[in-house]
């Protein structure tokens, strides 16, 4: 018997490629109005800054306006929320992160999962998350910082941006595997901990390397592993999680775009296709490799499915870890 969450990526897969309730013809005359893109976070961070972007993009490809609509709150349920009430006309994108789907692992009666009230329209972005520590702490690779950590038990601390953060759940992953006690130090957001790390008050901290490749290279953080499956050319001589002997401990930052559940597959369909043609663009892929950051793509269905995967995998992780997420 089918798991709900597996009948939510069937249910998914079955509204993009079923027959949907829109003629092609209709599909050709889209859009005939404004398109709106609602991100969850406030004007001038990174995923408004790309989501304005992309929406340049997506207004040459259509002759249309396409406006951006932040509304940000409850790391990223305000904005999915009010994404999944919208008419499923195709007029509305939401613009969802990986807070989202970890959102769904701590309130599963919410009304804007991802693959089930929302579902996919294209991938964006995977920017694998990046250990850092204060230039003060004399290990230099993380198996000598997981020895530290074992010499002194309690004493190394970490960085997160509260329960239920990515930033979060890699560090308490790393300490299952690796069997040492650092405690965690939360912050109100993710950022907010690079004065305490660079002034040695945190030992260590998880960010993405767009955020952390200049401090490391002026010497002001050290960079241990990208938790990542490859090495990235910003930070090319920082080895991965499995060169340092944690195979599989991995945690990426990813984004992409959803639409309301019923919203027809033909438009689903051709949003993809014109989001994957922006997200490919010279100057939006450029930038997004030179900050550390893979630009995915792809169809709605692999994008189903790989939410699924990161679902399992870190609500297990949260089980095995026994991470409270209040």
């Amino acid at each position: 018997m089918l798991t709900k969450r597996r009948q939510g990526i069937c249910r998914a897969i079955f509204l993009l490629f079923g027959i949907g309730g829109l003629s092609a013809t209709h599909a050709q005359n889209f859009p005939v109005r404004p398109i709106r893109i609602i991100v969850p976070s406030i004007a001038g961070s990174a995923p408004d800054v790309r989501a304005r972007q992309i929406a340049a993009k997506l207004s040459e490809a259509f002759s249309q306006t396409v406006i951006v609509d932040n509304r940000p709150g409850a790391n990223g349920a305000i904005g999915a929320l009010q994404a999944a009430k919208a008419q499923a006309d195709g007029y509305t994108l939401f613009s969802g992160l990986i807070n989202n789907a970890i959102n769904d692992l701590i309130n599963p009666n919410s009304h804007a999962r991802l693959n089930h009230e929302l579902i996919p329209v294209a991938q964006f972005s995977l920017s694998p998350l990046v250990m850092v520590v204060t230039p003060s702490l004399s290990a230099q690779t993380l198996k000598e910082y997981l020895q530290l950590a074992k010499a002194k038990p309690g004493i190394l601390t970490y960085a997160s941006a509260g329960p239920g953060s990515a930033t979060q759940l890699i560090g308490e992953w790393i300490k299952l595997k690796s069997g040492t006690q650092i405690i965690e130090v939360p912050y109100k957001s993710v950022g907010a901990e690079m004065p305490d790390l660079m002034g040695g008050q945190i030992t260590a901290g998880y960010l993405v390397g767009s955020a952390i490749a200049a401090p490391v290279k002026a010497g002001k953080l050290r960079a241990l592993v990208v938790a990542g499956p490859q090495r990235l050319p910003v930070l090319s001589d920082v080895p991965t999680t499995a060169e340092s002997g944690l195979a599989g401990v991995e945690a990426s930052v990813w984004s992409g775009y959803f639409a309301p559940a019923a919203t027809p597959a033909p438009l689903i369909l051709q949003l993809n296709r014109e989001l994957v043609r922006a997200f490919n663009s010279p100057e939006i892929k450029e930038l997004s490799i030179a900050t550390g950051a893979e630009v995915v793509g792809g169809r709605p269905d692999q994008f189903a499915i790989f939410i699924q995967k990161e679902i399992t995998k870190w609500g297990s992780i949260i089980k095995e870890a026994g991470i409270k997420l209040q």
